[in-house]
């Protein structure tokens, strides 16, 4: 009897699941499609499981979502790309649904079956469902229909694609928004596919119905369209439909669609193309960097190097570093902050001369901001000035800024300042880092903030690297152990951690004779806190050392700490010991 019933089986129970009141079953039944397919073989996968999924009309969205993305890889369950046509059906159900993600799961799902299905299998099958949804009552089809012609066009044969040109252009048309919407955002793929003679006619007259649509979510996406089918166009047809429209755009009276303008102008330029027509987008990148709305300001900001990038230097002198000098005292911060972050990169652009004639004033304005993410904006992106202007200018003009922001009261200004240091040590070279910032390295390891002490030891770590052992003993080691006796344990702890990153660095002589003895006197501390740290550094400290110092100064220590009352320290020093004994038995 159970033979008989076994291939019934699954189909029974997905059945059971499927209707099932816990959604994590059902959930759980859907992601085990492709178990019960293969436990059904090919065919009655093809004439029952898909038949009863086209039926099943779950209503949680979890639920509809994983039925979507299963099916999108479902091919091989059902006998392969010649029977890929069965799985449409579920999947334009799906297109339906109210839940958006659910049907953009399902046109992403039909749109990974359809590139895979036979030219003649697309035209019998694929083709349909574009067009019935396309003519859906409701608007959800009509919508997922958008996503779905870039597919459909290329296989179609002549009077087909007539056709679903003239669909999509009704798309573009519809009364609901939400349609539009979707044609306007999906017209750039569609017109990839579009024969160049249908291109400049049909798609730029569609084209333009949405640059004037009444709706400025639709504009909106209309400018996404502008780069795609740009790149489309031969140069002299971008110039004569694309530019006209982006130069209105950039003065369209929904900030939305002016503030898209703004984040997107770059790409716009590469697709218009050669530099007389990007003489005409300055008046309209100006427009957008002195607009009234602070986003559409924002965005532009964040573009200003990469507009100069593509102008001569005299342009973004004559007619991008005015706007720029305006942006700095900006009246929102966020506008402040997003011209800090790309300003830098305007130095390579505009020339030493420039740069110090004009950019240098705004970055020392912008550094003494009082927001600190403009400050951090500008920190972050030193380097680019300094190759530029060289390095005695940056240190008259811009250390002092430096030295300031050093002492800043946000800490999060003062760890971008010490993740800098090590950089600027390399470009200032070992005289004037002594000179300037060598005393600022030493104060932040008492720094109130732990996140601040943590850098600075890895600080010190990395300028010992950059100057070497030599250097490093005469400025940094000698301080860093006098602080040893805070009276505050947390700094004791930093300085610990210090010695701990300094000693590979200086090498084993200085550890034994320096380092280790200051570590060995500290484990008399009375706080536990500090002992089981000195049991980690011992522990870091051992592969350094040689095995004779490690028998005769760290193994004593730590049996003392091993017996110590409080449980962390004992378990840290036993730790450590057991690296001793690895370490003895290795040599």
């Amino acid at each position: 009897m159970a033979m008989v019933d076994e291939p019934l089986y699954p189909i029974a129970v997905l059945i059971d699941e499927l209707k099932n009141e816990d959604i994590q079953l059902r959930l759980n039944s859907i992601r085990r499609l492709p178990t019960i397919a293969r436990a059904l073989g090919e065919e009655r996968t093809r004439k029952e499981l898909i038949p009863f999924l086209s039926e099943n009309n779950d209503d949680e969205d979890e639920v509809l979502l994983a039925m979507a993305e299963e099916l999108g890889v479902f091919i091989p369950y059902v006998g392969g790309v010649d029977h890929a046509h069965v799985l449409l059906p579920p999947l334009e159900t799906l297109c339906t649904v109210e839940e958006t993600c659910v049907r953009d799961k399902a046109v992403e799902s039909l749109c990974r079956i359809g590139a895979q299905m036979k030219e003649s299998d697309v035209v019998d099958w694929f083709v349909l469902v574009v067009k019935r949804l396309a003519a859906g009552e409701w608007f959800t089809a009509r919508v997922s229909s958008c996503g779905l012609f870039h597919i459909a066009y290329p296989s179609s044969p002549e009077q087909l694609k007539a056709e679903l040109r003239t669909i999509y252009g009704q798309l573009c048309q519809d009364d609901m928004p939400m349609v539009r919407r979707a044609a306007a955002s999906n017209l750039g793929k569609f017109a990839a596919t579009v024969e160049p003679t249908f291109l400049k006619t049909e798609i730029m007259s569609i084209f333009d119905d949405l640059t004037q649509d009444d709706q400025d979510s639709v504009r909106l996406l209309a400018v996404e369209g502008c780069a795609a089918l740009g790149k489309l166009l031969e140069p002299q047809d971008c110039v004569a439909h694309i530019l006209p429209v982006i130069v209105s755009f950039a003065q369209d009276k929904s900030w939305r669609v002016r503030y898209m303008v703004a984040n997107q102008l770059y790409e716009l330029c590469e697709a218009v193309g050669p530099e007389p027509t990007r003489n005409d987008l300055v008046p309209a990148y100006v427009r957008l960097l002195r607009d009234n709305e602070a986003e559409v300001r924002i965005a532009a900001a964040g573009k200003v190097t990469k507009f100069c990038r593509i102008l001569s230097p005299e342009l973004a002198i004559q007619h991008i570093l005015p706007c720029v000098k305006e942006l700095s005292t900006d009246s929102s911060q966020h506008v402040r902050s997003a011209l800090a972050s790309v300003i830098m990169g305007m130095a390579p652009v505009l020339g030493k001369d420039a740069t110090i004639e004009q950019l240098l004033p705004i970055f020392l304005s912008l550094l003494k901001d009082e927001f600190p993410d403009v400050r951090l904006n500008i920190i972050s992106k030193l380097d680019q000035v300094n190759q530029v202007i060289g390095i005695d200018l940056l240190s008259q003009s811009l250390l002092p800024a430096i030295v300031e922001l050093a002492e800043d009261r946000h800490w999060r200004v003062r760890l971008a300042i010490i993740e800098y240091i090590p950089l600027l040590a390399s470009q200032l070279g070992v005289g004037f880092f002594d000179d300037k910032l060598g005393a600022l390295c030493m104060q932040w390891l008492e720094d109130k903030v732990y996140s601040i002490r943590d850098a600075a030891a890895n600080n010190l770590k990395r300028l010992a690297e950059e100057f070497g052992p030599d250097w490093a003993m005469q400025h940094i080691v000698p301080q860093v152990l006098e602080k040893v006796s805070n009276p505050h344990y947390l700094y004791r702890m930093t300085i610990l951690q210090a010695i701990s990153l300094l000693a590979p660095v200086m090498g084993a002589e200085i550890t034994s004779q320096k380092l280790l003895p200051v570590v060995i006197t500290s484990s008399k501390d009375r706080v536990p806190n500090i002992k089981f740290n000195i049991a980690k550094v011992l522990q870091a400290l051992i592969p350094i050392l040689d095995s004779s110092e490690v028998e005769k100064t760290v193994k004593p220590c730590l049996v003392e700490l091993s017996e110590d009352p409080d449980v962390d320290v004992r378990y840290y020093a036993s730790q450590a010991l057991q690296s001793c004994d690895q370490v003895m038995m290795s040599s």
